[in-house]
Formats: C-alpha cells, sequence, structure tokens
C-alpha cells in the first residue's frame, strides 16, 4: 500500500497536471458516481489535498472527490487521453485539453458536497494528524506520544494506527524507529523524554525526506555512494527496511525481520536494544 510520501507525490503530480486547465471530461466507473460527470466537466480543480494515505481533489463547484488507493489503486498521468496498456481498470479519469490523470484499481471514491462533509467523513474524522502536515511539530506528536491512550502501546502497533498518526506505513515505521533507536516492541510509557522527542522529531523527518526524495529514507550521504558503487534503487534506499540478514549501516549487526499482526517490521537489535522502564 502507498504510504503518505508516495500519495503527496502523486498528488502533487495530478496537481500540476490538472489545476491549469478547465476539465473537458471526468469519468467514473461506479454507476452511482455516473451523475457527477456532467457537474465536474467544465470545471477547474482548485487543490488536490492529502490526508494521511486518502486523497481530496477539490472542484471549483464546491464538489470534492475523496479516493482512497488501499492496496491496489494507483494514479497515472499521461498526455490528454493517452491511456496506457494495462490490465487493471480505470475506476476515476480527469481530462483537460492537454493531460489526463487516471485512477486505476481503486474502489474506495466518494463525492463530498461541502466542508462539514469532509470533517465528518467516517475515514478522515478518525485521522491523526497527518505526518506531513506544515502545522506538526515534534512537540505536538510527543505529547501525543505521551498521551494516556497511546503511552502504552507497543511502537510497532501504534506507528501503524491511522488514527495515531496518518501517512505512516511498512517501511515509514521501520526507519522511523530505526533512527530513533528504539525497539518496536518498546511503549512510548518505556521511554524518556529526551527518547520521545528523538522519535517524535525522527517520524516528522524521515516522512518528510521520503517525500522529498523520492522513497529514499537511508541517510542521503551514504544512499548516494551505494549509488555510485552501481547498486540499484532498492539496494541504497532503505536503513533498514527489506534488508533483513544484511549488515547494518551502523554497527554491521544483521538485520532482523519480525511479523507483528501479519505486517513485517526491520530493525537492528544493536541500535535499537529493547529495555524497558
Amino acid at each position: 500500500m502507498p504510504e503518505g510520501p508516495e500519495i503527496r507525490i502523486a498528488a502533487d503530480k495530478i496537481q500540476r497536471a490538472i489545476r491549469p486547465y478547465p476539465t473537458t471530461e471526468v469519468f467514473f466507473a461506479f454507476d452511482h458516481l455516473k451523475p457527477f460527470e456532467a457537474d465536474l466537466s467544465g470545471c477547474r480543480v482548485t487543490e488536490v489535498e492529502t490526508r494521511g494515505k486518502a486523497m481530496l481533489t477539490h472542484f471549483d463547484n464546491g464538489l470534492s472527490v475523496y479516493t482512497h488507493n488501499q492496496l491496489y489503486g494507483k494514479w497515472m498521468v499521461r498526455k490528454a487521453h493517452d491511456f496506457p496498456e494495462t490490465n487493471r481498470q480505470l475506476r476515476f479519469a480527469i481530462h483537460n485539453e492537454k493531460k489526463s490523470a487516471l485512477l486505476y484499481s481503486a474502489s474506495d471514491i466518494q463525492i463530498l458536497s461541502s466542508q462539514s462533509e469532509i470533517e465528518n467523513h467516517p475515514f478522515l474524522s478518525k485521522l491523526g494528524p497527518d505526518v506531513l502536515s506544515k502545522q506538526l511539530k515534534p512537540e505536538v506528536l510527543q505529547a501525543l506520544l505521551s498521551a494516556k491512550k497511546h503511552c502504552c502501546r507497543r511502537l510497532s502497533t501504534l506507528y501503524l494506527d491511522q488514527h495515531f498518526l496518518a501517512g505512516i506505513g511498512n517501511y515509514l515505521r521501520s526507519e522511523i524507529l530505526f533512527v530513533a533507536q528504539l525497539h518496536p516492541q518498546m511503549r512510548p510509557i518505556d521511554c524518556t523524554d529526551e527518547q520521545l522527542f528523538t522519535l517524535a522529531n525522527a517520524s516528522i523527518s524521515i516522512a518528510y525526506q521520503s517525500y522529498r526524495y523520492k522513497g529514499v529514507t537511508n541517510d542521503l550521504d551514504l544512499a548516494n555512494r551505494l549509488k555510485a558503487k552501481g547498486l540499484s534503487y532498492r539496494e541504497y534506499r532503505y536503513r533498514v527496511f527489506g534488508r533483513v540478514n544484511q549488515p547494518c549501516y551502523a554497527c554491521a549487526t544483521p538485520i532482523i525481520k519480525e511479523m507483528v499482526s501479519n505486517r513485517r517490521i526491520y530493525y537492528c537489535p544493536t541500535c535499537q536494544p529493547l529495555v524497558s522502564a
């Protein structure tokens, strides 16, 4: 499933392509959304907003299209009406005279007609703060970690809960905990104030780095050196995620992979020792 940075990158690309010109056509695959095709054709997209892993495409007539890629959804931006050869099913499309934004395979698509509908949406209303929000500061996130409803939960579980922090998924969770040097089984209550601030700061900075550098969460200098040696993007992208049994870049200890609630997590047992209060 795409995580917050990938959704934000897609949103930026869609906005650059679609916002400059009025729509010439809007397509929905689902019958209950078909009546809105005419309502949105001829309108302008004012903003493509992300909230965690969800996307809101706002139109100048007051309507917004809510989409969530879930596991299989994929956005493509191409020349106008230039459809790719794919076995995926087109679910939603926005066309203008220059470009087309095409959403394939996603099934969670809704029309929201007011700000009140957006704020009271069953999924959006329960989201925690967006990890990429400019309003989210380390001090705010540190306070959330210390809150009664979060402080006794394992970090491995807490960091996949979109009600706590929106936009974090498998790879960001592993990378953030490594940078903070915290074992996945630790809880906020096991941590010092300094550790919690470090974790909060890492949560924001690693997510933002992933957004800015197209998914690279490794130390950037190290990633550049590995790239110069001929390693592939997949090989230099991460610090620990997907690197089971490979040496930690910091201490050379083999990286461990574990399954938590059927989701894989990676960590270094030396850099991230399990300690408790």
